[in-house]
């Protein structure tokens, strides 16, 4: 009972899914309410604040867990490593409210579709639903599932019939009222904040919390200058935080404030057509796509065809045939009825509709699939108002180094409270005095102070175009030691050249056609196919589509012309007729009738067309070599198509093939229902098309750079293996002597267990100057010592899904090691850079958005080269199309890290030399004045963290990154080694002037003071001028301990804010930043100046005592040798790479990263790489079965391979 109990208190939401998260059944309990209630009373508010900061304690104290079905709140957590906890309140929907009545009985479904969720959520008789809302999505209560599930969207478990048969006429007025009640307004609504709301939000963090009690305290003992001066400080930032935020909120309403205000018209069963908003779309309604328009809704194309612009999906401005959904009967899912992508039916919300082509039974109609934030748009807006937590060493480090500070600051307390009960102190006077030492030790600058580096550094990428969403990556673009980059579009030019075409004739491939002689393609099949296999339109007189296609379609120098309102009968598409400069033809036009789109997974496409005169069809194919070849007939490929298809590949040339046949049927409306499958197949091999791909300009000192960097350079591609690594080699991204490695990997199949195949590639000389690459398939006779230190691997997308589900372990020992992964499709994508995180690479990619969003917004640092909607979903946007702002980011983000540890290191030295200086003051009750925090609080401490951060980023990248965490040794043992001098120095000193002939105790004995003034006074006049009162309180100033210290403290705080602000290898030297170095020497020379001046009025106002001079000679050169011996441990031995390489080395000291690891078990494994083998999946000891057949004795290697080209690291115990 207990075990079922605890089973329905708990459960997943979207299981599975990127946003999963689990949730559990919690009832109020009113006794624990009124406890709470009373309790917050009594801390007046204090206990609220506690609770706003943590939710699952409010539902903890104020409620009692109970199964879900029961509960009236819910506590939300994510099932990541953040557990981050949200609390809602469960809220009941009643259909009483309908104006019509709804049927109380059982047996009675509430809507048509059986597989409705509306139907299981429905608790009769009360006609009620219990649902929740979770950023931005409905979730009602399902009774039969016990689980809550989202509304707002048709099931998935629909079949192709269901969709057309239940939905096909669409919905009655009843139902249509039932689903809006439920699913709400199909409305992506973004709320501009108000901003009482974000400032209320910005005012109640925890730090500002602290920093009000801290301000407070010191405005109440009179220390006002320095609190006004922070109070400043603090609202400017909070001001310029919430203009921040309402920006961006403005910005994304403005984005999505015109999706609801679409006029519809859909189909109302039994009523017929009916206009209406947009806003009360409900999934099942029928759609009328008029023509232009821009959807409102993710919608599911039942009849007719259309073309959409998908910019906003994909990045890409592309025009896109959609296709109707077949009528099929089978029960399988609407979205696997067959091996196409099934986006290819679906019409997604934010794209626009650009063309609408009638299949001649009516209007074009699509059934509205989900709504609201349901929807395509709605992911990608709820994607930016709900970032996915950064993790970053730095952040949970540096609250790490609060709480020790606040420790230090508590012991403080206890100190001061020791030391003033002692001495008989007031009891106010007592617990005021520990307070402050209490709030000496965080500084209330230090939030401002660690956003201003990335706030710099934020400018700084906007005039280099670069322009960033989420500011807090910045920090960790500085770690980045993995770069993946797309191929076409990013490293090559976006357009392709053609080259030429090689047709087939009789088996065998026959002489190439050069396009470089300007002769358009001779006519024959092979023209035909690549006049007519595209997915072009003409809009407004233009030709727009993919540019692969365009470029395949100018090659023919045929022209296309608008189809007649006859001819467009079963959707046909445009007329394509020979133009001026075209090869002669006996044929006319070509019309093509049915249109089977490229999807990436599927690697091809194909039409069905006739030839003007005919009275058959024609299909015609074109895609992957590979792929293209596996629907031919076997007789009609050359035996030497692997061989030819290489030969263009190695030479890094784009290749498509085509393919044809002919259809034995001659009435349309057998076309019109003819299935993929039975098209795509029995085709004859018609050639290759050749097409060239060239590199940027940038591409190649671009990825030189990040090499000498020890930045890891991944290419993830759709695009063909053979050229993704001729173009890794052309970029060296391969280093020229690598040897690649291909990895293939089959699914298992009858009889034979999954495999995988280690083939090397290797390069021979064929000519002076020439190389050529080819496959080398038998077992290697070249000893494996003498194949090189250096190796790559290279595997198509296919046997990344192989490798991933067979041979799982496997993956990490080919990532360490992969370099070019080709055929990806984005899903896949996304997964290898999550592969890669979990090898603890901080992992950046570069893509132009098109296929690439989830990749860039799973990565540390996702940079999109693509000015589209969908990159906004993406934490940085180039506005200059090439990979040269991969540097320019690493190089500002490098700067902002260490500028954000130089600033963490200066202001807990602050805080600590603050502390020891009080510590020892506190022992005679007293404290520096008012003016002498003053200077070294706004002068020196304020000024240095506004301007510290300002030195721009090192224009060469460094073979090294900085330390990735503030939990390292060198800068723990900084801030030790620092601490340290400064308690010696600031004790040495407070000591020492006791001792000192003329010294007295001035806060004790004032006429001893006033009677010896003359002993200690360097100028005549002043001794005669001196007024002060030495009877003094706990609590005062004057003193010659305050006169010792204070010189010290205040250049000890210059010192450490130079000593800290380190230029070369990160940053630019210091002298460069002019104010701040401006700003170090007018604070110094102050110092110095009041130190040494005798002016009555300074002595007066900085509550200061005249000293001889030798003594104020003696301070200042215990200062500077602080300073000298600080800065050559600093210097010298901290932030000497070379040093803690060899400590290292010595020690034996290794990096705890995955990857590291992994390079280290490879490095000392003799039969690693695998080459020339196959590997079979079984229950072997790697969780793979090796077959011995490939492996001999003589293969084994004498000597262990080397990894050559790993980044290095700059400090030991580093977690990179």
């Amino acid at each position: 009972m207990e075990e079922n109990s605890k089973k329905d208190h708990r459960a997943l939401l979207n299981q599975g899914e990127e946003d999963e998260l689990e949730v559990f059944g919690y009832r109020d309990h009113n006794v624990r309410k009124a406890l709470c209630l009373v309790a917050s009373v009594l801390t007046c508010g204090g206990l609220l604040l506690v609770f706003y900061w943590r939710p699952q304690w409010r539902v903890w104290a104020n409620c009692i867990p109970c199964p879900l079905q029961e509960a009236d709140t819910v506590l939300l957590r994510t099932t990541d490593e953040f557990q981050i906890y949200m609390r809602k309140k469960v809220f009941c929907l009643y259909l009483s409210t309908l104006k019509f009545p709804v049927s109380k009985k059982w047996e009675e479904s509430l809507v048509a579709d059986c597989q409705s969720v509306i139907n299981q959520a429905l608790i009769k008789p009360e006609l009620k639903l219990r649902c929740i809302h979770v950023q931005k999505i409905r979730y009602v209560w399902n009774n039969l599932e016990k689980r809550f599930q989202k509304v707002g969207l048709l099931e998935d478990s629909n079949s192709c019939s269901d969709i057309h048969q239940t939905f096909g006429l669409g919905l009655t007025s009843e139902e249509q009222e039932v689903r809006r009640l439920v699913c709400g307004p199909n409305a992506i609504e973004v709320e501009i904040q108000p901003i009482w709301k974000l400032l209320v939000k910005q005012v109640l963090n925890p730090f500002y919390v602290f920093q009000a009690f801290t301000l407070t305290l010191w405005l109440s003992q009179g220390y006002i200058e320095y609190s006004v001066a922070i109070i400043i400080l603090t609202v400017i930032s909070i001001v310029l935080s919430v203009y921040d935020l309402r920006q961006q909120s403005v910005k994304l309403h403005n984005l999505v404030e015109d999706h609801s205000k679409v006029q519809v018209t859909i189909i109302v069963k039994d009523k017929g057509l009916e206009e209406l908003e947009s806003r009360l779309l409900v999934p099942g309604d029928i759609l009328i796509l008029p023509g232009k328009f821009s959807l409102p809704c993710d919608a599911v194309l039942i009849d007719g065809s259309c073309v959409v612009n998908e910019g906003m999906l994909t990045g890409e401005s592309i025009p896109v045939t959609k296709t109707p959904l077949p009528q099929l009967e089978n029960s399988m899912p609407w979205k696997c009825h067959s091996l196409e992508d099934y986006r290819k039916h679906v019409l997604f919300c934010g794209t626009e509709v650009i063309q609408v082509k009638p299949s001649g039974q009516g209007p074009v109609r699509a059934v509205v699939l989900r709504t609201g934030y349901n929807t395509a748009k709605g992911d990608l807006v709820r994607s930016i108002l709900y970032p996915r937590p950064v993790n970053f060493k730095l952040y949970s480090d540096a609250f790490k180094f609060m709480v020790f500070l606040a420790c230090l600051g508590v012991m403080g307390f206890f100190y001061a409270l020791g030391v003033y009960m002692y001495h008989g102190v007031p009891p106010k006077d007592t617990v005021t005095m520990a307070l402050i030492l209490l709030t000496t030790t965080v500084p209330p600058v230090l939030p401002a102070a660690l956003t201003i580096g990335n706030v710099y550094a934020q400018k700084r990428l906007k005039k280099k175009k670069i322009f960033c969403i989420s500011p807090q990556r910045i920090n960790m673009c500085g770690q980045i030691n993995l770069m993946c980059f797309d191929k076409t579009g990013t490293l090559t030019e976006d357009g392709l050249d053609l080259w030429g075409t090689v047709p087939t004739a009789d088996n065998c491939f026959q002489e190439a056609h050069s396009f470089a002689s300007g002769q358009a393609v001779p006519w024959g099949p092979l023209c035909a196919a690549m006049a007519s296999c595209h997915s072009l339109i003409l809009l407004n007189g233009t030709i727009q589509g993919d540019p692969l296609d365009l470029k395949m379609f100018e090659g023919t120098a045929w022209k296309m012309e608008d189809c007649n309102v006859d001819s467009c009968k079963f959707g046909m598409s445009n007329i394509i007729k020979p133009g001026t400069k075209a090869s002669k033809s006996p044929v006319e036009a070509i019309i093509t009738l049915r249109q089977f789109p490229f999807s990436s997974s599927l690697q091809r496409m194909s039409v069905i067309a006739q030839l003007a005169g005919e009275n058959h069809f024609h299909v015609y194919m074109k895609g992957a070599p590979e792929m293209v070849a596996r629907f031919c007939r076997s007789e009609t490929v050359p035996k030497n198509f692997p061989q030819e298809l290489r030969s263009y590949t190695v030479q890094g040339f784009r290749v498509i093939a085509l393919a044809h046949k002919t259809l034995k049927m001659e009435n349309l409306s057998e076309v019109e229902h003819l299935a993929r499958e039975k098209v795509e197949s029995e085709l004859t091999f018609l050639g290759l098309l050749i097409m060239e791909n060239r590199l940027k300009k940038e591409t190649k000192p671009v990825l030189k750079e990040l090499s000498e960097a020890r930045i890891r350079t991944v290419m993830i591609t759709g695009d063909n293996l053979q050229t993704a690594i001729t173009v890794a080699k052309n970029s060296e991204m391969i280093p020229p002597g690598s040897q690649v490695i291909i990895v293939e990997a089959n699914e298992p199949e009858e009889f034979v267990p999954a495999s995988v195949t280690w083939q090397l590639v290797e390069n021979q000389e064929t000519g002076p100057g020439k190389k050529e690459t080819y496959m080398h398939t038998g077992n290697s006779s070249t000893p494996r010592g003498e194949r090189g230190s250096c190796y790559h691997f290279a595997m198509s997308g296919k046997s990344y899904q192989v490798i991933f589900q067979h041979f799982n372990s496997l993956l990490p020992k080919i990532l360490v090691n992969g370099t070019v992964f080709a055929r990806m499709s984005p899903g896949q994508k996304s997964s290898l850079i999550e592969e890669f995180q979990k090898l603890n690479y901080y992992v950046g990619m570069c893509g132009d958005g098109a296929n690439d969003c989830g990749a860039l917004k799973v990565a540390h640092a996702g940079i999109s080269l693509s000015e589209q909607e969908a990159s906004v979903a993406s934490p940085f946007t180039s506005k200059t199309t090439s990979i040269q702002c991969v540097p320019h980011l690493i190089r500002e983000g490098r700067a902002a890290l260490v500028s954000s540890f130089g600033v963490f290191k200066y202001l807990t030295m602050y805080g600590i030399i603050q502390f020891i200086s009080a510590l020892l003051l506190y022992w005679q009750l007293q404290l520096f004045g008012n003016y002498q925090y003053l200077m070294q609080d706004v002068a020196i401490t304020l000024m240095v963290c506004l301007t510290m951060s300002s030195t721009h980023a090192y224009p060469k990248l460094a073979p090294y990154r900085p330390a990735g965490q503030l939990l390292s040794p060198p800068l723990l043992l900084s801030i030790f080694l620092n601490s340290c001098f400064s308690c010696i120095v600031q004790i040495s000193a407070f000591l020492c002037v006791k001792q000192q002939p003329w010294y007295c105790e001035v806060y004790q004995y004032s006429e001893c003071f006033l009677a010896n003034q003359s002993n200690f006074s360097t100028n005549g006049s002043l001794e005669r001028n001196w007024t002060g009162n030495a009877t003094l309180i706990p609590g005062s100033s004057l003193s010659f301990e305050t006169t010792t210290l204070w010189p010290i403290t205040t250049i000890n705080y210059i010192t450490v804010a130079f000593i800290f602000s380190k230029g070369k290898p990160f940053r630019k030297p210091i002298y460069t930043n002019y104010i701040f170095s401006f700003l170090l020497l007018a604070a110094l020379g102050l110092t110095i100046f009041i130190l040494f001046s005798d002016f009555q009025v300074i002595y007066r106002g900085m509550e200061l005592i005249p000293t001889i001079t030798s003594w104020r000679v003696l301070i200042l050169v215990v200062a500077l040798t602080q300073f000298c011996v600080a800065f050559f441990v600093e210097d010298a031995i901290l932030q000497n790479h070379e040093l803690w390489l060899l400590i290292k080395r010595e020690f034996g000291f290794y990096s705890k990263s995955q990857y590291r690891t992994w390079q280290k078990k490879l490095a000392e494994d003799s039969t690693w790489p695998p080459i020339n083998r196959t590997d079979y999946s079984g229950d072997g000891k790697n969780g793979f079965y090796i077959n011995g057949g490939y492996e001999s004795h003589e293969q084994i290697p004498k000597r262990k391979l080397k990894l050559g080209g790993q980044p290095t690291e700059q400090h030991f115990w580093a977690r990179l």
